[in-house]
């Protein structure tokens, strides 16, 4: 696409370039349809944790729409501030803001099993913790020797690990089935496998924007044998799409205001890994589009905006937001640098969110359907972390901290049993698996020496941050 058609080559490398718009409208939109399924499906799996939203009669159905709702509303936003800038808020680059998986393995025991009750404490430390991580800004570019590619490698490893599990769930027919003749059928495993494969199928024997869209298509294909085989029938689709409002606006603190520590100490602690993949999504954007390093002023730019849109998402009942990588694949793949092309996408992202009938389709799709895409969305989480640990020097010390940060967080989070004697606060940062693994792998890396070479020089490996060196 970056042949002219557009614009010319430095016109395409330039972010303030504003295509036609005849153009410049569905490259938008491309960029929505990139990030869409991953976007709204934090919000389903928290509900399914707190265990609400969930059946055709339920009594906290439009509970589950309002955060589908605002996770489409609070992404647009999110990425506004990137792209028009506010201040010093944004990076004035084309950077697709969207809700973050990271924080799932925070947010699901916070919420678990305790319905909308539990969302009071969630939100308020989104809002807290989001403030944190605006914070974080000033300070961004002093703390990346902390995160070498051994310990973000292993973060993004884990919050995959800690996910697939709920993949898995959602396949065999969800939690409220466990137990049931139901759960694990035939029906349920051929309606996610469906989506699976033909999500692969898509991926890899098409090109352009069907393969950018995959796991949506997947899902639609999924959906229409729902439709076939009775797993989701047209009056229920009619009837979720009656009882969905034509529009709606956000509420500031529908759900109250609660302290959780566990809630306060876990977001502020994610806040430092997203913004590290900030960092990174950044640089990917800037290299890739334009081939040239990110300015100290975009990466503290994209930072604060990446706090700033977490934090007012979280007084709304929206969830923590961070940039969407596989945006930053779609900027170097079309080659169109233009910020203005994603302001569009999130203006489409902000009218979805306003119109809760669209969140009203989107609660439709069976939970066998959704555990499809959601198995391969979180697989691709964990092949991430594995590429980034590719760059990571596997000597005794890495091996060595690799290994413990891995077995007491994984072990952690599939023996919770092991702290219950802890206090709840504890109990709850400790069996997310992701806080402790990534707080040894730190800690460890900084404390450990590197091994001394032939020469009995400090060798600085992939995976050290290199301070023994000094």
């Amino acid at each position: 696409m970056a042949d002219g058609l557009i614009g010319t080559p430095e016109q395409l490398r330039d972010p303030d370039y504003m295509p036609p718009l005849y153009k410049a409208i569905p490259l938008g939109i491309q960029h929505v349809l990139a990030m869409f399924v991953s976007n709204v499906t934090p919000a389903i799996i928290v509900a399914g944790a707190a265990g609400f939203g969930f059946g055709s009669n339920s009594p906290d159905f439009p509970e589950l729409l309002y955060l589908i709702q605002m996770s489409m509303l609070f992404a647009g936003v999110a990425t506004l501030f990137q792209t028009v800038t506010l201040g010093p808020v944004g990076a004035s680059l084309p950077i697709v803001q969207g809700t973050s998986f990271a924080f799932l393995p925070i947010m699901i025991p916070l919420v678990l099993g305790k319905g909308v009750d539990g969302l009071a404490a969630l939100f308020t430390g989104v809002l807290l913790g989001g403030i944190f991580h605006a914070c974080l800004g000033t300070v961004i570019g002093k703390i990346r020797f902390a995160l070498p590619p051994l310990v973000t490698g292993l973060v993004v490893t884990m919050i995959g690990l800690a996910l697939v599990k709920v993949g898995i769930q959602y396949a065999a027919g969800g939690v409220p089935a466990i137990g049931t003749p139901e759960y694990g059928s035939l029906l349920n495993w051929t309606a996610a496998l469906i989506v699976i494969v033909v999500t692969l199928t898509i991926k890899f024997f098409t090109k352009g924007l069907l393969s950018i869209s995959a796991v949506l298509i997947g899902l639609i294909v999924g959906y229409i044998f729902a439709l076939i085989t009775g797993m989701v029938t047209i009056d229920a689709i009619t009837g979720s799409w009656t009882r969905a409002a034509p529009f709606a606006l956000p509420q500031p603190f529908k759900y109250g205001f609660e302290f959780s520590a566990a809630a306060i100490i876990g977001f502020c602690l994610m806040a430092v890994i997203s913004a590290i993949e900030t960092v990174g999504d950044v640089s990917g954007i800037t290299k890739g589009g334009a081939g040239r390093e990110a300015t100290e002023a975009e990466i503290q730019g994209a930072t604060y905006a990446d706090g700033i849109g977490t934090a007012v998402a979280g007084i709304f009942g929206g969830f923590p937001n961070t940039s969407f990588s596989q945006n930053v694949g779609l900027i170097a793949m079309t080659g169109v640098m233009s910020r203005h092309v994603v302001t569009i996408g999130a203006i489409f992202l902000i009218l979805c969110g306003l119109v809760p009938k669209v969140g009203a389709v989107i609660r439709t799709i069976p939970i066998e359907v959704l555990g499809g895409g959601v198995i391969v969305m979180f697989g691709m989480v964990v092949a991430a972390g594995i590429s980034m640990l590719s760059d990571v020097t596997w000597d005794r010390r890495n091996m060595v901290i690799f290994a413990i940060s891995l077995s007491i967080g994984l072990g952690l989070q599939l023996e919770p049993g092991a702290v219950q004697h802890l206090p709840e606060t504890a109990r709850i940062l400790l069996t997310s698996g992701l806080l402790p693994s990534a707080t040894l792998a730190i800690v460890l890396n900084l404390l450990l020496p590197s091994p001394l070479d032939e020469a009995g020089t400090v060798e600085v490996s992939g995976g050290h941050a290199g301070h023994a060196a000094e």
